[in-house]
């Protein structure tokens, strides 16, 4: 990923909608607190089905986006589009400094489990009252492509927009994918991920995941890197990052919050999470090599965490594998198990949380964990204060993709020399 000064990709806003806030101060207040807003799944229709805990977005305000988008959309674009207004407002990026050149700004988005409250509706009128009754957004509403889609059009945006589907991972490949395109010459990239896979006939879907935590308490339910680890539970909503050329950021005297400076992706398969120990090292070894960062520089560790025995260990020992000694040192932190695992969506939350983690100095514990069975310092109980200067952020897929991505503090790279990450 290395760029000349000029082009190096520095993320300057951020927006979330999550299950703990739908603003990016409402999740970091409730993220470094460690509170847990996993609960039982109330969605209309799910009440019958063995999973009954999830991380649901109850505070979200559809308003926000225009009613004729909304018509057009499922709830994941929803997410999607309030997400991006979110952090183009953060960055200070408004239709006057786009409308100029719309060809600058593109948007990249990841989605695993696409539009299925929208699709379900539409096949429901389908079968119940016939075709008349299909509406003629059910073509697109559903598609994991959407949300890029609606996103650029109702804000102009023109440059490249694409969609990256990689499995779970492909949250923080969109990330990386929107770094390149900085990289490349393109002014700033609106990327990230939101999901809404809480629907019944998303949930059913899910339900052929054998990872998937079917316990019913939620205080239980998802405990990743203990003895009573019994999988993940499913969460809603995400997160959009504006990432954009730090000469264009400066330029705008816009403060750079971090900057992207490596990223490395592996595949090895379904459900084979011993082989993802390698795979997920190989990952970090590529995304260290990439921002020239030496592994006893990372400050702390986004896990991916899933929840499961036999990849919560592979995870741990991937980190020694591509970290050393360090690897067993270094704090790690898997916020995720408060709100739930979002699926694209969740590195996405994680790589919002380590930006803020590295402004406030303070690495967020891991909710519900306390027992923990693996060689890691896990953060646990209460948030630890630190110097973070440079986050690790972990993600593996249910199909088999490993991604792995270094971020950089925006003020610790600003004092450098210069010299390309």
């Amino acid at each position: 990923m290395s760029a000349p000064h000029e082009r190096r990709a520095a993320i300057t806003g951020i927006g979330v909608v999550a299950p703990n806030g739908t603003s990016t101060d409402t999740f970091w207040k409730a993220t470094q607190e460690g509170l847990s807003v996993l609960d039982r799944v109330t969605r209309e229709g799910c009440d019958h089905l063995p999973l009954k805990v999830a991380g649901e977005v109850r505070s979200f305000d559809p308003t926000a986006v225009e009613e004729r988008f909304l018509v057009q959309t499922d709830r994941f674009t929803h997410f999607g589009m309030a997400a991006a207004d979110l952090a183009l407002a953060d960055a200070r990026l408004g239709q006057a400094d786009t409308s100029e050149d719309p060809f600058s700004i593109g948007v990249v988005t990841a989605a695993g489990s696409g539009g299925g409250e929208f699709g379900q509706r539409e096949l429901q009128q389908l079968w119940g009252k016939g075709s008349r009754f299909v509406g003629p957004y059910q073509s697109i509403a559903w598609f994991y492509a959407a949300s890029t889609g609606q996103i650029s059009i109702r804000r102009g945006f023109k440059g490249p927009c694409s969609v990256v589907a990689s499995d779970e991972a492909g949250g923080l490949d969109a990330v990386a994918h929107a770094a390149r395109a900085v990289h490349r010459g393109t002014d700033a990239i609106v990327a990230g991920s939101t999901e809404a896979p809480l629907a019944p006939y998303s949930m059913v879907c899910q339900l052929g995941y054998e990872e998937l935590s079917t316990e019913p308490d939620p205080s239980r339910a998802y405990r990743p890197f203990t003895e009573a680890a019994c999988g993940f539970v499913p969460a809603e909503g995400g997160a959009m990052l504006v990432v954009e050329a730090e000469r264009s950021a400066r330029e705008r005297g816009v403060e750079t919050r971090a900057f992207v400076a490596g990223h490395a992706a592996t595949f090895t398969g379904a459900s084979r999470w011993a082989e993802s120990r390698e795979g997920l090292a190989q990952a970090i070894r590529g995304a260290l090599a990439e921002a020239g960062c030496a592994p006893e520089e990372v400050d702390v560790v986004f896990a991916d965490a899933l929840g499961v025995p036999e990849a919560d260990r592979a995870e741990a020992l991937a980190l020694v594998d591509a970290l050393g000694a360090h690897g067993s040192r270094v704090p790690v932190t898997a916020p995720k198990t408060g709100i739930g695992r979002g699926y694209c969506a969740a590195p996405v939350l994680d790589s919002a949380a380590a930006v803020l983690a590295m402004e406030h100095g303070l690495i967020p514990p891991t909710p519900n964990v306390f027992d923990v069975c693996h060689d890691l310092d896990l953060v646990t109980g209460r948030a630890r204060v630190a110097e973070v200067r440079t986050a690790l952020v972990l993600s593996r897929g249910l199909m088999g993709s490993n991604s792995a991505l270094v971020l950089r503090h925006g003020a610790a790279q600003a004092n450098s020399k210069g010299e390309s990450t």
